[in-house]
């Protein structure tokens, strides 16, 4: 089990911008994936994107792809979620999870540990 904190949702119009970090204090994440998803309300929680945090290479959703760039400052244990041109439809709790493996895995049951969510409201 990792320790995840996310931090960085908030409100914005159409067309802007939100970074969200998800922290893992203390925690190497050497070995790890860290991705996120997200729930709207009534929705299943679907896969955003991921990242290897041995060599930085991420996968995306197709929804997200092109807007959604992940990375990660290895010294702060933490991931980091850029998302520009945001839309209406990207409104939704935003989680961040962990899992050991090398495979980056889209579905909820590939993860171990998972952050308690933070809310990005996009409006039109």
């Amino acid at each position: 089990q990792v320790q995840l904190v996310e931090s960085g949702g908030g409100s914005v119009q159409a067309g802007g911008s939100l970074m969200l970090s998800c922290a893992a204090p203390g925690r190497p994440l050497g070995g790890y994936i860290i991705s996120w998803f997200r729930q709207a309300p009534g929705k299943e929680r679907e896969f955003v994107g991921g990242i290897r945090w041995s060599d930085g290479s991420a996968d995306y959703a197709d929804s997200v792809k092109g807007r959604f760039t992940m990375s990660r400052d290895i010294p702060k244990h933490t991931a980091i979620l850029q998302m520009e041109s945001l839309k209406p439809e990207d409104t939704a709790v935003y989680y961040c999870a962990a899992r050991w493996s090398l495979r980056i895995g889209v579905n909820t049951d590939d993860y171990q540990s998972w952050g308690p969510g933070t809310q990005v409201t996009v409006s039109s």
